[in-house]
């Protein structure tokens, strides 16, 4: 009788567990499609999806023959059909865990008077417990501030009635409560408006007054907050890329990072880096099993330090859900990266995201949760074989590198699908992006957290350590700015859900292909090469190189949420109508146009989303007048204009309606402003209004006037032939305000045209453009064309006819 040896090299090594993914993939589904299903829809859902499990369980065949193994499906491989049947029961259990649990938090939170209240926008008194850090948003056009954060209610005063509650509330308010402390107790009265079905809140109160401070926040509490203002503090005196980067990479504070640089790091794929993520968590952790190793600490009583070290990160970056997601996936991705414990990680991710889901539903919903998901779950699929193959190809002394840089492949590849949801283009050079930075930002994040702790005791010593750190936060920034002007760096794609799948679906097919085109590129090169160019000049951006396109003779820039509209005149001049709210993103788009002398600039009126751009179109460029209108208000920005103006020694003169403007190539006639208004939004309603023709394109231009103004125009247009005559053959109009419902639809009926422009801001807070805007334009026969979809939208001409085309950034 032979022994049987085990060959160690022939037998393959274990495939990663996967029997619990598919289940926590689907429970993940499930609840994001399910949060605005009533309390006992989602329990009879979970009873009869725990039915199912029990039955999937029953019929599951067993190990030895007989019974039901024998009717597995014509064809299937022996324990086939128990595959499949546990991994159906595997899959109704985790839908039956997450449908109950999701019930119970939607009865619980519902609980009490609050829905009622929201739906009949009544004013009530509610106190709570502050359960995030507010967030201060500056809205373009507006001197105000809007400061946002939820509030764990927990009494609730209305119509005479006190009652108990446990309900999350969206509290809205000024400038006055920016200095809300987190877990802070607060009495707020206000307006209730309900939210909207799914959201993680019940509903929405806008303050009247101010905030009333019922407790202080805990010792706990009050030391985070000492440990992140005294990160901020010492990072003061660093650059300002530094100085924005260095606390977004310790605590997830992105307030004073720049606005360029928050841009150039979403084009590139690194906006992961700005705020607490998994990542940032597995550099603290390594950080600090790596210290304890050399202080001699015991191998066993590693994974205390560990915890220690987990738990400080959080109290300091705040326990809030996103911290408490990104402290869970950091956690996995270092067990994923250890040797010893590999085969656990995937089990383990899944059921932590069974849980999480189970404490917190709305998680489901968050991009941050799936953008920390999908890049752990990258680098326990891939980093190991990735890394070990990409060693292979490396010389000797750099083969150690593979698994760093099979990282942010990985990383890149598995979340790509959601980013196209949220910036509606493929990202290039993300990868390498990524990878560039990669080092950078463990010295940068350990620097940041020895800085928050030491701040309290030695402030000068933690301002030199926040120095220390100011280095590699400036090489990130460097790289995020260099590879956000690499030409064709991000690719357009189809945005929404469609985009999504599409992308996915791609990805998918280059991984699993990926051996065979190895294969080939090795056993066919010529063939595989010519494949690759093939591909490369079907796919690859053209704009770069057609852009500006011929004949144009208007393009609405992608300013964000503003305008920037250029008319053509001569060769590389051009008139600017309003500069947008970013002196970067107008200067980028008249660079892009060639545009090196402004003949006029003119704006419609001071707010800032069509003048805080200025500094930027007149940087640089011989610019020869500014036009304005005469309603100097607000009355700050009129003045800073002003300055501007002055300082570059540009005249400034005001026009009004009947003035007629002429450029080489380029009439315009000044619709309005006749009078001033004194209803609605006064320098919205005092917006220029140009009716201009530009060869054979005649434009209409509305500035941001609202329904008062714009009637006004109607009436005015119906009393004079000449304008009456005109307003029925504009080519283009470019919509009032950014698509605002607060229009005249008589008279967007009386000047329709063929094309509607729409320069507005991707995810902007004002729900521009409206559903009614649209449905106006779409009854109208226009064809929309926007620029938070379309990126640059020019009108070009060709001879007698008129044609559009675009450019995404």
């Amino acid at each position: 009788m032979s022994a049987r040896v085990h060959d160690p090299v022939s037998t393959p090594a274990p495939g990663p567990d996967l029997r619990l993914l598919a289940p926590a993939l689907v429970a993940w589904a499930f609840t994001a499609s399910v949060l605005f299903w009533s309390v006992r829809t989602l329990a009879v859902v979970g009873v009869v999806a725990a039915g199912l499990a029990g039955l999937a369980a029953l019929g599951r065949p067993g190990r030895e023959g007989g019974g039901v193994q024998g009717r597995g499906w014509p064809g299937a491989r022996p324990g086939a059909s128990s595959t499949w049947l546990r991994a159906i029961g595997l899959s109704l259990a985790g839908v039956a865990l997450v449908a109950v649990s999701t019930a119970g938090h939607l009865a619980s939170r519902a609980a009490g008077p609050l829905g009622a209240l929201a739906r009949d926008h009544a004013v009530v008194t509610v106190d709570g417990l502050v359960a995030t850090e507010p967030t201060v948003r500056t809205l373009p056009g507006r001197d105000a501030v809007t400061v946002r954060f939820r509030l764990t209610a927990t009494r609730v005063t209305a119509r005479g009635e006190r009652s108990d509650v446990r309900s999350p509330v969206l509290v809205m308010g000024d400038e006055r409560w920016e200095r809300v402390r987190w877990r802070e107790g607060l009495r707020v009265r206000g307006k209730l408006v309900p939210a909207e079905a799914g959201d993680d809140v019940i509903a929405v109160i806008r303050p009247i007054g101010g905030p009333s401070t019922t407790s202080s926040p805990g010792t706990v509490e009050t030391g985070a907050d000492r440990l992140r203002s005294g990160l901020r503090t010492a990072a003061s005196p660093l650059p300002a890329d530094a100085r924005g980067l260095l606390p977004a990479l310790v605590i997830g504070d992105t307030s004073r990072t720049p606005d360029d640089l928050t841009e150039a790091m979403l084009a590139t794929g690194m906006t992961h880096l700005s705020a607490v993520s998994g990542s940032n968590v597995a550099i603290v952790l390594a950080f600090a099993l790596g210290g304890a190793g050399l202080l001699g600490v015991r191998r066993r009583w590693r994974p205390y330090v560990a915890w220690i070290a987990l738990a400080g990160f959080v109290v300091l970056a705040r326990p809030e859900p996103s911290v408490i997601r990104a402290a869970t996936m950091g956690a996995i991705g270092l067990i994923g990266l250890s040797r010893s414990r590999r085969a656990a990680g995937i089990p383990v991710l899944s059921a932590a995201v069974l849980v999480l889901l189970v404490v917190d539903p709305w998680l489901s919903r968050s991009y941050g949760f799936a953008l920390s998901t999908l890049a752990t779950l990258g680098l326990l699929l891939f980093t190991r074989s990735w890394g070990e193959a990409i060693g292979r190809r490396l010389p000797g002394r750099f083969r150690s590198w593979g698994p760093a840089i099979a990282i942010p492949v990985a990383a890149q590849a598995m979340c790509a699908p959601v980013v196209v949801l949220l910036q509606g283009s493929v990202s290039v050079v993300g990868v390498l992006a990524n990878l560039l930075a990669a080092p950078l930002v463990a010295p940068a994040t350990v620097c940041g957290v020895a800085a928050a702790l030491v701040a309290p005791l030695w402030l000068l010593g933690a301002t030199g350590l926040c120095w220390l750190g100011a280095l590699p936060a400036e090489g990130i920034a460097w790289i995020a700015r260099t590879c956000a002007t690499v030409p064709g760096g991000t690719m357009p794609w189809p945005d929404g859900a469609f985009g999504a799948v599409l992308l996915a679906v791609v990805t998918v097919a280059v991984i699993s292909s990926g051996r065979w085109w190895a294969h080939a590129a090795r056993t066919r090169p010529v063939a595989m090469l010519s494949a690759a160019l093939l591909v490369l000049a079907a796919a690859a951006p053209t704009s770069t190189v057609t852009w500006p396109a011929p004949g144009w003779r208007f393009v609405a820039c992608d300013v964000g949420q503003g305008d920037g509209l250029v008319l053509a005149t001569t060769s590389r001049h051009a008139v600017l109508v309003d500069a947008g709210p970013d002196p970067a993103a107008i200067d980028h788009c008249l660079r892009r146009l060639h545009v090196e002398v402004l003949d006029s600039v003119v704006l419609t009126h001071f707010h800032a989303d069509h003048v805080d751009g200025l500094p930027g179109a007149i940087a640089g460029r011989e610019v020869r007048e500014v036009l304005s209108t005469p309603v100097r208000e607000p009355d700050h920005q009129w003045k800073e204009v002003g300055q501007w103006a002055r300082a570059r020694g540009i005249p400034l003169r005001e026009v009004v309606a009947g003035d007629h403007l002429a450029w080489p190539g380029v009439t315009a006639d000044v619709w309005w402003p006749q009078r001033r208004l004194s209803t609605g939004s006064v320098p919205n309603n005092a917006s220029v209004v140009l009716a201009v023709r530009s060869g054979p394109v005649d434009l209409l231009l509305l500035g941001d006037v609202e329904r008062e103004a714009a009637h006004a125009v109607l009436l005015a247009l119906r009393r004079d032939p000449t304008m009456s005559a005109r307003a029925a053959g504009f080519d283009v109009v470019k919509v009032a305000h950014h698509g605002s419902g607060n229009l005249d639809e008589d008279l967007m009926a009386t000047v329709a045209a063929p094309v509607a422009v729409i320069s507005v801001g991707k995810d902007n807070d004002y729900g521009h453009p409206s559903p009614k805007a649209l449905e106006v334009l779409r009854r109208n026969g226009s064809a929309v064309f926007r620029t938070d979809q379309r990126g640059d939208v020019a009108v070009v001409a060709d001879g007698g006819s008129v044609g559009v085309t675009w450019r995404r950034r």
